[in-house]
């Protein structure tokens, strides 16, 4: 029998890639400071921890659609964290991770080769391998009426934005919603971001200045990655329009697409707890102040980063110049072009570093 490569329908692992300038940047006497992914470094709150072992000890399945606890808490959170309301608990799924559900989603509504999947113009990659997955097509574009009379199946949005820590204004979100309702396409938000904002305002899809209350085709997905340090525990959500997420909850039944109990426990904790979610936030905005005004120092100009967890910054030279320049002096930055044509001459500097380590690059940029 032959087989079928799906893979060799995929654009290659980007930072497969970043071989040769991490084996540089490790040579330096201080060692490497690696700050080309967005990988948490700082603890796991203990009440997190112990939420997680509390239910360590049972031995049935856990159900697809979580815990009732899980769902409540994870509407109260968004109401409390994001002014988001109206939110039902038959409306929250949760997810093995968000890449897992973003990757996935254009194949779990259906979609195919007649469909238009729109990503960013700067995008995280998995938008484009979820599209391709699903054999749908992919445009970039952030401007929709570029796209003309053409229809979409899906659109997704990323604000703040990774790479570019761009936050997009109440409008903006407002027209995507009316463009994509016109054409019956679904909007898919990757709100990962949305809880460390540091310059500027960022809002949910499905705050009422956006969707005006109504969450029909609109879906939201949630990380627990960031403000919480949860990536090993791969912990997230999608919410939104009640319908789809009752479609994407069968096909996940029959998938065995279950996140397990124990970190639906730590999940739910996480959600109800703010305080550890607070700390982090502040961890994140003193290593931002340090990081960025060495980068500043050093030359670069930093473009958008309102939010989020990177700088976007630029030498005005190929993006892949600016990579060597930084692994000369033990610094990793992922290159912009892994995001999109547009970012070739900008790299992405992660936060996600120890102060320690933030510390050792910003002495090493300061001139």
């Amino acid at each position: 029998m032959a087989r079928i490569s799906v893979a060799s329908g995929l654009p290659d692992f980007p930072w497969d890639s970043l071989t040769a300038a991490k084996e540089k940047a490790q040579a330096h006497p201080g060692g490497i400071v690696n700050l080309s992914i967005g990988t948490p470094v700082d603890p796991v709150a203990q009440i997190i921890r112990d939420a997680l072992a509390s239910v360590s000890g049972e031995p049935g399945y856990p159900t697809t659609v979580g815990t009732l606890a899980f769902r409540e808490a994870a509407v109260a959170a968004l109401e409390r964290r994001y002014a988001v309301s109206g939110i039902s608990v038959d409306a929250i799924l949760p997810a093995i991770g968000t890449k897992e559900m973003i990757a996935w989603l254009p194949t779990l509504l259906g979609l195919g080769s007649d469909d238009l999947v729109v990503i960013p113009e700067l995008a995280y990659p998995t938008y484009e391998v979820g599209a391709l997955l699903a054999g749908a097509r992919v445009t970039r574009a952030d401007g929709l009426n570029r796209l003309g009379p053409e229809n979409a199946s899906l659109v997704f949005v990323n604000s703040p934005s990774n790479p570019t820590g761009k936050v997009l204004p109440i409008d903006h979100l407002r027209k995507v919603v009316a463009w994509a309702r016109e054409r019956d396409a679904v909007v898919v938000s990757d709100e990962c971001y949305l809880g460390l904002t540091w310059e500027a305002e960022a809002v949910s899809i499905l705050d009422p200045r956006v969707s005006d209350g109504d969450h029909t085709n609109l879906l939201a997905v949630h990380s627990l990655s960031k403000t919480s340090n949860l990536a090993s525990y791969r912990a997230g959500f999608v919410t939104g329009d009640p319908a789809l997420v009752r479609d994407l909850l069968e096909v996940r039944k029959h998938a065995g697409m279950i996140v397990p109990l124990p970190v639906q426990a730590a999940m739910t904790v996480a959600l109800t707890d703010d305080d550890h979610e607070n700390a982090q936030r502040e961890r994140y905005r003193a290593r931002r102040t340090e990081l960025k005004a060495a980068v500043e120092a050093a030359g670069f100009t930093v473009d958008h980063s309102e939010a989020g967890l990177y700088l976007w910054a630029t030498r005005s030279e190929p993006c892949r110049n600016t990579v060597d320049w930084l692994a000369e002096r033990g610094i990793l930055a992922a290159p912009g072009e892994f995001y999109g044509p547009g970012g070739s001459q900008h790299v992405r500097i992660a936060l996600t570093a120890t102060d320690e380590r933030i510390h050792a690059a910003a002495e090493r940029l300061t001139p």
